[in-house]
């Protein structure tokens, strides 16, 4: 075990002495720690040992995710959305249900040995991105604050929006929901998922906020313990969210979008070291990842790698580009956003939820979207740099 931890804490030191390089490199954090995962997991030099279940990465994605949210939306603010809310809006309202319908679509004609619920699945697993595989974009000054913006802020928001549909998905192909029920369940459980999280998530981060600032004024709390409070609102309103039944992730984001509108400069160095442990986190998760991966996927076939280039392509691009027509947005902006829909945690969790579901395609489908984002991870990672540069230029 020791040795495992001395490895993982050497890689860890290792990556933060080159951070800055990679940074500017065709080269991406999620990439290097999933292969390093592999590298040195049980596939490779075998010298990580330890155990790694995949309800262990599940939940240390989720928790992984609520920070990285909830970081991102303190990043943004409500202010900026007001200022530009036409990409969230139309690829959240018209973007995202074109996904959905086209992902499974293509699901059912590529695998036809899939009901349609369980092409929904796959739909629904691989429908949210992950704005951490993009933070050379999302931090690239180059590139319009709308789009860095929109791009973000969608990544925070769409995540949430899919659970529903996973879970109604679920249900259906469990058999846990009659037939006469289906239409009052799944806009029940839309209703439920997306309500409780918006409520949730800034009800906590407002008490929070509140007794934070109490214990400034009070001088009970040190500058250096100010990190654990901030970082312990994402956590704690996802947690609360999920255990009453709503989205987490949409708890942590609106949270997040709430203590960014309060921040003010006030807490802006706290924020910012937040990013960097959600990030450690994140990069922890894809590397219990790489070693896990080998051991999810089996049975690989030439229809995973072509569901999983149409994914990253066809299915996201064109419901993109559809639901962007009616913007002043040029053509290489929309196609811009289009790509830069990267798979990531969500996926990963999303997946997990089917593994453990025994479904009789789960394999296939978990099959399916392990391909699709260790392609995003590689692909979407190589091309964020370039392609920001020269959107900037």
């Amino acid at each position: 075990m020791y040795i495992d931890i001395a490895l993982i804490a050497g890689i860890v030191l290792l990556y933060g002495c080159i951070a800055k390089r990679i940074e500017r490199s065709c080269l991406s954090g999620p990439l290097l720690f999933m292969a390093a995962g592999y590298l040195f997991g049980p596939h490779g030099f075998g010298v990580l040992t330890f155990n790694t279940s995949t309800e262990t990465i599940r939940v240390l994605a989720e928790l992984t995710l609520a920070v990285v949210l909830f970081n991102d939306a303190t990043g943004i603010g409500v202010k900026p959305l007001r200022k530009h809310p036409q990409i969230p809006t139309r690829t959240l309202f018209y973007g995202l249900p074109l996904t959905l319908l086209l992902g499974a679509a293509i699901a059912k004609l590529i695998f036809p040995s899939l009901s349609w619920i369980e092409a929904g699945l796959l739909s629904s697993v691989l429908a949210p991105t992950d704005a951490a595989l993009g933070l050379a974009v999302i931090k690239n000054k180059q590139v319009p604050s709308e789009i860095r913006q929109g791009l973000n802020a969608e990544s925070g928001l769409n995540d949430g929006i899919c659970v529903p549909f996973l879970l109604v998905f679920l249900e259906l192909a469990t058999g846990h929901v009659g037939n006469g029920d289906i239409g009052t369940f799944a806009l029940l459980s839309l209703i439920k998922e997306i309500g409780i999280g918006i409520i949730v998530g800034p009800a906590i981060t407002f008490v929070v906020w509140r007794v934070i600032r109490r214990a400034i004024h009070a001088q009970w709390i040190s500058e250096q313990w100010l990190i654990v409070p901030t970082l312990a609102m994402g956590v704690l309103a996802f947690c609360t969210a999920q255990q009453l039944g709503g989205s987490g992730f949409i708890a942590a984001f609106c949270g997040g979008l709430l203590f960014g509108e309060k921040l003010h400069g006030a807490y802006r160095e706290e924020v910012e070291t937040s990013e960097i442990d959600g990030e450690i986190l994140s990069l922890l998760t894809w590397l219990l990842f790489g070693t896990l991966v080998m051991n999810i996927i089996a049975d690989i076939r030439w229809q995973h790698f072509l569901y999983a280039l149409l994914s990253l392509t066809v299915i996201r691009m064109l419901p993109i580009a559809i639901s962007l027509i009616a913007t002043p947005l040029s053509f290489k902006h929309k196609l811009f956003i289009g790509w830069f829909g990267p798979r990531g945690l969500a996926s990963v969790v999303f997946a997990i939820m089917i593994l453990e579901s025994q479904l009789p395609n789960a394999e296939l489908i978990v099959n399916t979207a392990t391909i699709t984002v260790i392609l995003s991870v590689l692909l979407h990672g190589v091309s964020a740099n370039p392609l920001a540069k020269r959107l900037g230029a």
